[in-house]
């Protein structure tokens, strides 16, 4: 491998267009314009930002959807070169005085679903690109040769500039920008980086690794953008990175209308976290990870391709096993003044394998989420296993759940005998084998071998298995664990219906940022009939769609509990922090707004994208099912790990005698019950949404919401009962 200095490789970076805009303070929230980069022709221009739409898309998901949407065509593939990748944060995103406030969000055709997806990360992306004068960012054409799109907010300067030397993994290539866009040392926190890595180049499932400078650690660190394939999409436009530049930030960057109202929300949550974090979730010491012992004790903890929902080694990775080892030096937020500082690292580790083996490097995370899908779902309970996945996902740039559930599901398949070591190449895929693992993940960022088999998905491998190996197309339905081409989220959801729905009823595919209702349903039994479950499914998915419209991160609403919500009649929702939020709005742009407002607000968006997905040839009922065994027991094992649970629902709600059947009789007993409850439960969502009997938006729905652009009523016209 050639090695080339910084000078080098900062020498070889040629200038292909330059584009000079007048700086301008943003004004209650807004910037108001949108960036435009065409990184085939090299062309670059501002767009103005009115106030249709603000009023009809808000921000952050909403701007990256509706100018997506004038971008694409009818036909348009997510290769196509007049797809988009749309990057925007949102008004309310940027303050500092609020935890949780960094958020951005991806939006482009995902590679891996082949519809509408939206992925949002942290990191300082979000924020910088608006106050360097821009609500959103989106990326058009095809470049011919590696390049970088750098903004430059201190300067009022737009450059595209080929970079033939710069190397693609983001452990190296975010440290070498940070440090060739800063002015000095002083100004590393003034560089945000989005970059991908060299898988993304090969496999359908990479996303955005988006970073910022920890100066207190000296280390350029990572939040992603993971879900959909939003960074193969950048690498097939062969930009190796989008770097932002902004130095100035203050407290008011955002131009508030009224900073008193910001200040006193973020003066209450901060104090509540102060004094509950470490009694309740203990998201500053431990984070996502104390969720691993949690979802074992409840047999929602995916293992063996989502098949149990429980291992007796789970301690071995649980929030107590990471504690000690993540990194202490300094604060955990990855934006400014988020105080749930929930962002943890593990220093200092040596890596085993692959084209860095013998480094040692910092590692960002584990999260829950790769604990889950390439922990327990593959019987891996060795940390520095854990750690070694992590790292080289994060740096090749693979979605961890995406990664996990097809690694998961191959493993399935070779246990079945659906593929042997002919067609692995000679790799055995049996459960807990770490070697085996770390040669798929380096030969997906390679391009080789059958790791980039697994690397395009379930669903290809799904495809693949039955049209060329014979293997029983129904069997591979009912296990490969993806919703609409995307993998499913790391919860057992078998005996939650709600959270079914909260699936595969979910815009982008199987995504729990729309709706977690597994606890309020299986444990703390709020959601008794389809009319509850049904507006559950209503009102969560409309409230978490508001913060990525707003450029915020969910987990102040509800990783912090105050105390007023014991005696909320509505204690899900965390009444006193939606009360927070309304603060928020108005004091950021000058608006009062109700929890009806907030709903409405997303409601636009959230249908807009439902119509963006038929035009793309998906959006209806057929393609909002889940696999059975996000429903149910899929084999005998399953069935038997919780006999006494299901003979109890053949009992009980079948009404029939599980002592007289056999277990074959009783597992399909079971299936044609949960199928036909599903059944209804969509039929209740759709009603309640305002959407037809085949999940189309009304015609009334889109006039209601004032979405009914010419365009969009000709399109759901046709899709009327």
């Amino acid at each position: 491998m050639t090695l080339y200095t910084p000078e080098m490789i900062r020498a070889a970076h040629q200038v292909l267009a330059e584009y000079r805009y007048e700086l301008k303070p943003v004004v209650r929230g807004y910037a108001n314009r949108t960036l435009y980069v065409n990184v085939g022709d090299n062309s670059i221009q501002a767009k103005p930002v009115d106030q249709k739409m603000k009023d009809t898309f808000t921000g952050g998901k909403g701007f990256g959807l509706w100018l997506l949407w004038n971008a694409v065509k009818d036909d348009t593939q997510w290769d196509s070169p007049e797809n988009e990748l749309v990057i925007a944060g949102g008004p309310i995103g940027g303050i500092t005085a609020y935890p949780g406030s960094g958020k951005c969000t991806a939006v482009t055709i995902s590679p891996l679903t082949k519809s509408i997806i939206d992925s949002n990360g942290g990191g300082y992306f979000g924020p910088y690109l608006k106050f360097a004068g821009w609500d959103a960012l989106e990326i058009q054409g095809k470049a011919e040769r590696d390049v970088i799109v750098i903004i430059d907010g201190d300067e009022g300067k737009v450059t595209i500039e080929e970079a033939p030397l710069d190397p693609v993994n983001t452990h190296l290539l975010n440290r070498l920008l940070t440090e060739m866009y800063a002015d000095a040392l002083k100004d590393m926190r003034g560089i945000s980086v989005i970059s991908a890595g060299q898988a993304a180049e090969h496999v359908p499932m990479c996303g955005l690794n988006i970073s910022y400078y920890d100066a207190k650690r000296d280390e350029v660190r990572i939040k992603q953008a993971a879900r959909g394939g939003a960074g193969t999409v950048l690498r097939n436009k062969k930009i190796k990175a989008i770097v932002v530049r902004y130095t100035n930030l203050g407290g008011d960057s955002n131009g508030v209308a009224n900073m008193d109202l910001v200040r006193a929300a973020g003066t209450r949550i901060k104090k509540e976290i102060t004094t509950f974090d470490a009694s309740q979730n203990d998201m500053g010491g431990t984070g996502t990870p104390y969720l691993v012992e949690i979802m074992n004790k409840f047999d929602l903890l995916p293992v063996k391709n989502f098949r149990f929902g429980h291992h007796k080694d789970a301690h071995r990775i649980a929030g107590e096993v990471w504690k000690p080892m993540f990194d202490t030096r300094g604060p955990d937020g990855c934006w400014y003044g988020c105080t749930l500082a929930c962002a943890h690292a593990v220093p200092h580790y040596h890596l085993q394998t692959g084209p860095y083996a013998g480094q040692t490097v910092f590692v960002d995370g584990p999260e829950y989420e790769t604990l889950g899908a390439l922990g327990s779902n593959l019987c891996l309970f060795d940390p520095g296993q854990i750690l070694e996945i992590n790292f080289y996902a994060d740096t090749y740039g693979i979605d961890t759940i995406s990664l996990g559930n097809s690694i998961a599901f191959a493993m399935e398949c070779y246990e079945f005998g659906v593929i042997t070591t002919r067609q692995t190449g000679g790799l055995e895929l049996t459960w807990g084998n770490f070697d085996v693992v770390m040669k798929l993940i380096h030969q997906m960022a390679n391009g080789e071998g059958f790791g980039l088999v697994v690397g395009q998905g379930v669903r290809a491998m799904r495809k693949l298995f039955v049209e060329q190996y014979g293997a029983d197309a129904k069997l591979l339905r009912d296990i490969g664990m993806e919703v609409k081409g995307m993998e499913i989220s790391e919860y057992l959801s078998k005996e939650s219906l709600a959270q079914q729905g909260g699936y595969a009823l979910a815009s982008k595919g199987a995504q729990h940022d729309e709706a977690w209702l597994i606890f309020m349903e299986m444990v703390h039994k709020q959601l008794p009939t389809f009319e509850h479950k049904a507006e559950a499914l209503h009102y969560f998915p409309m409230w978490r769609t508001w913060f990525s419209l707003h450029g915020l991160c969910k987990l102040p609403w509800n990783d912090i509990i105050p105390e007023s919500n014991k005696t909320s009649k509505e204690p899900a929702k965390v009444p006193e922090h939606v009360e927070n939020y309304t603060w928020l709005y108005e004091g950021v742009l000058g608006k009062k707004v109700t929890i009806q407002d907030i709903i409405e607000e997303s409601e636009k968006v959230y249908n807009f994208q439902r119509i963006f997905n038929l035009r793309l040839g998906f959006g209806t009922r057929e393609h909002d099912y889940p696999p059975f065994r996000a429903m149910g027991p899929v084999i005998r094992e399953e069935y038997e790990d919780r006999a006494d649970l299901y003979d109890q629902q053949v009992r009980d709600e079948i009404e029939m005698d599980p002592s007289t059947m056999t277990i074959e009789e009783k597992m399909a007993a079971v299936r044609a019950y949960r199928e036909g409850r599903y059944e209804k439960l969509v039929d209740a969502v759709y009603k309640r949404r305002g959407w037809t009997r085949d999940g189309v938006p009304t015609l009334q729905t889109v006039k209601r919401l004032g979405i009914d652009y010419p365009d969009v009523v000709k399109l759901v016209s046709k899709h009327q009962d």
